[in-house]
């Protein structure tokens, strides 16, 4: 990997995710030699994944280069690659470009999509982890509507005019409610001699509504929100299969379509390697304790998603989003420096700041402890918290002024289709 010998400690960190960059940016001023492994040199803002999708930002907007955070420190380090394997007896990490010994290992893999097991919705559906399948979503449904617009089969017009979603958790809402919004604001403007009352959008939830993980008000403004917006919505349904553009549920529900989204779920990213023990097989997550350390290693920490630390408030582990990675990574910062002095670590405690998912135009929900908001006052909540946490100067000012034109154009700029989609069998490989 051409990395340098040194005296210092060696502490390598497996992921740029929120986890992994909270933990990174903080330790780069450190007496230690930080080594950052990712196979993309950029973090991605994964909470408006589904704005590059319906083409409201652009890719760069929510993407930050990983090599400037480490570039912070002297002794930081940056290498693209693809971690195969770790080696605890020899305390190495195995990747595609060599391997690399460690003093200090925090594995931040996140999580990639869970399937549970059905290999046809794997191989046929599209999904939205990370920026190469947000646009190849985007993508898909330009060209969808560009085929609507020269077909003369009403049959087939309906199918590419039809958008199914999996999963009414805050990734398929949002998800719906920005589909819901080009067809009401941007596209009979971008194709003016096509009938858009013909498009259709489908959200289907195996629960018996919609944002399961929130309160019941934000389900029922939610659900509120996308029916005045014209969406589909089906709970108490579950996908079974997806196979010729046939959507297939286990109710008498069956929907032809070809652009389909999986939302439905996600489990851990691990690493080959480790004791089979430390991993709750169901989750793929490492069980980790109140430390952050894997369960049977000292030097070896799981932060993130992929980490999953049991207390009496969360006896299935801590929630799979941004806030418990950046805070967990944040707090690894102070546990290792006490380790490095030889202090005794502190328990990690999750502190939860709420949850919140917007629907569209002047339209979200956010539930903040006993507190309970919907419509305008939290959309502004929501936009706040989501330009504060992006990482950047630039990003923030980009997607504000993307989202001023938009408010007030009633636009979204970035409807190009930059890379076309090939075939699903591109959208099916996700790694980390």
């Amino acid at each position: 990997m051409n990395i340098p010998y040194t005296n210092l400690p060696r502490l390598v960190i497996i992921g740029g995710g929120f986890a992994g960059v909270a933990l990174a940016r903080k330790m780069v001023k450190e007496d230690v030699q930080l080594v950052l492994l990712d196979r993309h040199n950029y973090h991605t803002f994964q909470p408006l994944l589904y704005q590059v999708s319906t083409s409201s930002l652009e890719p760069d907007s929510i993407a930050y280069p990983l090599r400037k955070i480490v570039k912070r420190g002297k002794n930081t380090y940056f290498r693209m690659t693809e971690v195969t394997s770790i080696d605890s007896g020899n305390k190495e990490v195995h990747t595609s470009i060599g391997s690399i010994t460690y003093d200090y290992l925090v594995i931040a893999t996140g999580a990639r999509t869970n399937f549970f097991g059905n290999q046809a919705i794997e191989q046929n559906s599209m999904r939205m982890k990370n920026l190469p399948q947000a646009l190849n979503l985007r993508s898909l449904m330009l060209e969808n509507l560009e085929q609507a617009v020269i077909t003369t089969d009403p049959k087939k017009r309906k199918e590419l005019l039809r958008f199914v979603l999996a999963g009414a958790g805050p990734t398929g809402v949002e998800l719906a409610g920005g589909i819901a919004e080009l067809q009401l604001n941007v596209l009979p403007r971008d194709y003016p001699d096509m009938d858009f009352s013909e498009m259709e959008i489908h959200l289907i939830e195996g629960a018996d509504r919609v944002l399961p993980p929130m309160s019941q008000n934000a389900s029922e403004k939610a659900s509120k929100f996308l029916q005045k917006m014209g969406v589909h919505i089906h709970t108490n349904t579950q996908v079974t299969n997806y196979e010729n553009n046939l959507v297939s549920t286990n109710t008498e529900l069956s929907l032809q379509s070809a652009t389909f989204i999986w939302s439905a779920g996600v489990t851990g990213a691990p690493v080959e390697g480790l004791k089979a023990d430390a991993l709750i097989p169901r989750a793929n997550r490492y069980k980790v304790n109140e430390f952050n350390q894997i369960e049977g290693y000292e030097d070896v920490f799981a932060i993130g998603d992929i980490a999953l630390m049991q207390t009496e408030a969360y006896p299935k582990g801590h929630p799979m989003v941004a806030q418990p990675a950046i805070q967990q990574g944040s707090h690894l910062v102070k546990n290792l420096k006490r380790k490095l002095q030889g202090k005794p670590m502190i328990p990690f405690s999750y502190f939860d700041k709420g949850s919140m998912a917007t629907i569209g135009r002047n339209k979200a929900v956010v539930d903040i402890g006993k507190f309970r908001f919907g419509g305008f006052f939290a959309w502004f909540i929501w936009m706040f918290i989501h330009l504060w946490f992006l990482v950047g100067f630039r990003n923030r000012f980009v997607t504000f002024f993307n989202w001023t034109y938009n408010y007030i154009n009633y636009d979204k700029a970035a409807r190009l289709i930059v890379r076309p989609f090939k075939n699903k069998e591109e959208n099916a490989i996700e790694r980390v």
